[in-house]
């Protein structure tokens, strides 16, 4: 019988270490097709968490770890030049509709109670926040934040059901003349406020100082700490440099902290990386953070190519899932250029589904290409409207399919429109295979 959640301690890892199966670990353990006392004993030890606020009461719980399949993450939310609630629920709705396994609400501006309420009412994945967003927002100037006002926030949005909460606890007053030295700087927006803070008070970062008064908000609702990389490069030349495996190191502090406290934690990782860093890089993580799960962004392989880094970034995250990274941070068309569209998180979505999909393949996870070898045999039978129920973008591939056959009976046909009936391979294939079979 699944344990219910009672209690001042109501983490998964709680339950987990007292050898109890939660309803949240069953549901991990059917989706994953694994045993639920192999998802409890990786809860235990830390290495697969499993966002779940005892007041987000619509949710549908997701494993994050190396024992379960790579999950990806859409970030959406409002800016103070657009912010719209009804755009950030479209957005939502359609995260959900290609498979998003997480959503992260980066809202800023005027609107982000509102807009983060509205989200959490209609979504069953897990939710997440970066909440020094909205404690700025209540202030005048960065400078004017105190950390009783950012921890107010942060219970707030425990209280309203958050899952997890990205909080850049692990950059230090010592490592920010580090980052000075680089090219692009500081690059992540909570760690470049978080560095103006410190450096106008003389102080150390209010979160790292107060991370037991963290942890204790976490315990009593269960909220996933993302301990984030504010200082993550932003450039291939300040990939895997001092101030990046600086702030790692004392992340990997903060991890043996949190499990000491009972609470479920992930690490965040790098955005620009080369190619042949990124296997490094993820191995750093395991080394310094005890197997926490990685959550990364991309990382993105090259600097040169605005409105393709849906591109430039699942080619990164793909090898980082095939290294051992837990989840995927979606990467949109518009990084770096705006705030992206409908059609941009369609873009992203996708690609990072393909991305997890392709490292689950490559590591052999058991029915991880059950899907594909479907799909290839619908592919030669020439069963069209298998092939686009069995597409990740279904209602994509039908209308390029459908673009692409100007005559209606075309639509139904044993060949495509880039070949034809006279050159179609598969058709041909088809042909010789059964001349080989007769003529046996």
């Amino acid at each position: 019988m699944a344990q219910t959640r009672t209690g001042e301690v109501v983490t998964q890892i709680h339950y987990a270490r007292k050898g109890q199966i939660t309803e949240e670990m069953l549901c991990v353990a059917k989706r994953e097709k694994l045993e639920p006392e192999l998802i409890r004993d990786e809860v235990a030890i830390g290495r697969l968490v499993i966002p779940s606020n005892i007041n987000h009461k619509n949710l549908e719980p997701q494993g994050i770890g190396d024992a379960v399949t790579c999950k990806i993450n859409a970030n959406i939310g409002g800016s103070s030049l657009r912010s719209d609630a009804t755009e950030e629920l479209r957005k939502l709705k359609l995260c959900l509709s290609l498979g998003a396994d997480a959503i992260m609400d980066l809202s800023v501006g005027p609107h982000i109670t509102e807009i983060r309420r509205s989200l959490l009412e209609n979504c069953p994945a897990p939710l997440g926040t970066v909440p020094i967003y909205e404690a700025i927002e209540r202030v005048e100037r960065c400078e004017d934040m105190t950390a009783d006002g950012l921890l107010g926030v942060i219970e707030e949005q425990a209280r309203q059901g958050v899952d997890f909460v990205t909080v850049h606890c692990g950059l230090l007053k010592a490592h920010v003349p580090i980052a000075t030295r680089r090219l692009a700087g500081i690059v992540s927006r909570g760690g470049s406020l978080t560095a103006t803070w410190m450096l106008h008070h003389d102080r150390e970062n209010p979160l790292f100082d107060n991370f037991d008064r963290l942890l204790d908000i976490c315990r009593r609702y269960d909220v996933t700490l993302s301990l984030g990389d504010g200082l993550r490069p932003g450039a291939l030349a300040d990939a895997s440099d001092e101030a990046q495996f600086a702030e790692l190191e004392t992340l990997g502090q903060l991890v043996a902290r949190c499990r000491d406290a009972e609470v479920q934690v992930m690490v965040e990782g790098p955005g620009h990386v080369p190619f042949d860093q990124i296997a490094m890089n993820m191995q750093r993580e395991r080394d310094s953070c005890d197997e926490a799960p990685f959550y990364i962004l991309g990382p993105i392989v090259t600097d040169i190519a605005p409105g393709y880094d849906h591109i430039t970034s699942a080619i990164g995250a793909t090898m980082g899932a095939f290294s051992g990274a837990a989840m995927l941070c979606y990467v949109t068309p518009r990084e770096h250029l705006g705030l992206p569209t409908l059609e941009d998180v369609r873009q992203g979505v996708v690609a990072y589904k393909i991305a997890a999909h392709a490292a689950d393949v490559a590591r052999r996870r058991p029915g991880a290409r059950d899907r594909d070898d479907a799909l290839s045999r619908a592919r030669v039978a020439f069963d069209w409207d298998r092939v686009f129920e069995l597409s990740l973008d279904p209602q994509r591939a039908r209308m390029m399919h459908d673009e692409s056959h100007v005559r209606p009976e075309d639509k139904k046909a044993d060949y495509c429109s880039m070949c034809g009936p006279k050159h179609c391979a598969m058709k041909l294939s088809k042909a010789v295979s059964e001349s080989t079979k007769r003529r046996a």
